[in-house]
């Protein structure tokens, strides 16, 4: 020990503790005027975000932890200034880093911006049922990266906030009732208003199914091989859209048969004209109809 004490100039090493005591105590009352400025503007600065409409989750993502860490990062640099470091210098180098660090995150900090564009705009809402990215759900969670959502078929599916504001999203809860639409086809030869007498008849009292707006039934092409036609029932639960959309569907095939009307599969007529003799030759009947009936020639 005595040979430590030897090669440390005490004196001096006293001395210059004590020339640095002021500019210590300068960056640790830095450090507590930010930290004391953090604690005191905190609430009010939720209370203006609050107002302006914004979502409770970025409200604090933006307190908690930007705001807070703005106020730490000016805190520390003022503070290390105060110590004689070379902040220019410093700061040059986290902007280095920095930019490396973005591009080495870049797909979350996509993902990060996208988040604080779902907070802002406010699409939808936990509890909402949404169709996005070919998943249809109730929204269970959001965070800043990803949106959670809970399928019908009880899977939990992490959809990336990126992905979300780049496709087309459909809220089936943002207004409240939701119109279900059903296709059915009839024949030509059936009576549309009867078929509509019974459909309505049928999905009037499924469960589920809103008794106003009441529903109804239109016409909506004369296809190839039937007459399309829309079951049009409104529901208050977007949460039960599949269920009705079943439960429509099967009750409107039901009410059809028992009405007698014909729900004709997918057919093709086919008229022949001018068949040439030699082609006739060639069947394998020889020149008679299938079951021994002559087929006369054909005229030209």
């Amino acid at each position: 020990m005595d040979w430590l004490l030897k090669r440390i100039d005490v004196d001096r090493f006293v001395n210059d503790a004590l020339a640095y005591l002021p500019s210590i105590f300068a960056a640790f009352v830095v450090l507590f005027v930010f930290w004391l400025a953090y604690r005191v503007t905190r609430v009010s600065f939720r209370a203006i975000l609050r107002r302006g409409g914004l979502h409770e989750t970025l409200i604090g993502m933006l307190v908690d932890n930007i705001y807070k860490l703005v106020l730490i990062v000016f805190g520390v640099v003022m503070a290390a200034d105060q110590l004689g470091v070379n902040v220019g210098a410093a700061l040059a180098g986290l902007g280095v880093a920095g930019i490396a660090v973005g591009f080495a995150a870049q797909d979350s900090l996509s993902n990060t911006i996208a988040g604080f564009v779902v907070f802002w705009d406010k699409p939808f809402e936990v509890g909402d049922w949404v169709t996005v990215a070919d998943q249809y759900g109730r929204v269970s969670e959001i965070t800043m990266r990803s949106t959670r959502i809970r399928t019908n078929n009880n899977t939990y599916v992490v959809i990336p906030n990126k992905s979300i504001i780049d496709q087309v999203l459909v809220n089936h809860s943002k207004h409240g009732e939701t119109r279900i639409d059903v296709p059915i086809g009839i024949a030509y030869k059936e009576s549309i208003p009867a078929a509509r007498k019974a459909l309505l008849a049928a999905v009037q009292g499924l469960e589920g199914v809103a008794k106003s707006p009441a529903p109804d039934v239109v016409t909506t092409e004369t296809a190839d091989s039937s007459v399309n036609l829309l079951v049009r029932v409104w529901i208050d639960d977007a949460g039960q859209e599949q269920a009705v959309f079943f439960s429509t569907l099967e009750a409107s095939k039901i009410a059809l048969d028992a009405a007698g009307i014909q729900i004709p599969y997918p057919h093709l007529q086919l008229f022949v004209d001018n068949v040439e003799d030699r082609v006739w030759k060639r069947l394998p009947w020889s020149g008679s109809a299938p079951g021994g009936t002559e087929v006369p020639p054909a005229r030209n």
